[in-house]
This record gives structure tokens, sequence and C-alpha cells, in this order.
């Protein structure tokens, strides 16, 4: 991920409503949600539920995939795992290095080798 697309990610999660629905879609797991089932969830309208998963989408953040005349969202996981790569791939300085295993960068960076430099 480069710097434009992680402000595209960063900038769709920065909104109240954009970060339940994709909160929700985590929740939902495998089996995602259809924009009604979050739109009852999260108490909104389907219209703003099925805008801001447009946005979502865009940034990298959902997928859907069409069923019949519903379509059915799910939360990007492999998105989020590159946003999270590129916000900590420099974690600690050069005695990290660039991480390109997501789960590594944040054991590394949540575990504590930071303390130590």
């Amino acid at each position: 991920m480069d710097r434009t697309a992680s402000l595209a990610a960063l900038g769709a999660l920065a909104q109240e409503t954009r970060i339940d629905i994709f909160r929700t879609l985590v929740r939902a797991g495998p089996d995602g949600l259809c924009a009604g089932e979050i739109a009852r969830g999260l108490a909104q309208r389907q219209n703003t539920i099925s805008t801001n998963l447009a946005i979502l989408s865009r940034a990298g953040l959902t997928t859907f995939r069409r069923e019949g005349r519903s379509v059915r969202y799910f939360a990007d996981m492999e998105g989020m795992r590159h946003l999270i790569a590129y916000l900590l791939e420099d974690c600690c300085g050069a005695m990290l290095g660039a991480a390109p295993d997501t789960s590594v960068a944040w054991s590394r960076a949540v575990d504590g080798p930071c303390r130590d430099v």
C-alpha cells in the first residue's frame, strides 16, 4: 500500500458511520451482511449505508458479492492488513526494518522490541 491509498483508507474510516459499518462487517466474518441488515443493526437508512459502503469499497476496506437482487458486503481483511503494514513498516526505526508480514510487524510493535530502543 502506498501513501495515497493509506490516506484514502484512513479517510474512509474517519467517519462515525463508516467505522461502525466496518466493525460490523468484521464481526459478521466470512458470511458478510447485506446493506439492509447493516442498516437495521446500526439504526440507519439503507441508502446512507449504501453510500458509505461505496466509500469503504473504493478505499479498499470492503468487498461485495451480488446475490440475485441483493448485494452482500464483507470486510476486506487483506486491505486492512495492507493498511496496518503500511502504518507499521518503519516501527522502531531501523531496528526492525520493513516487515512485509503484517502479523510480524504488529507483534513486534506490540510485544515490545521498541521498549529496548
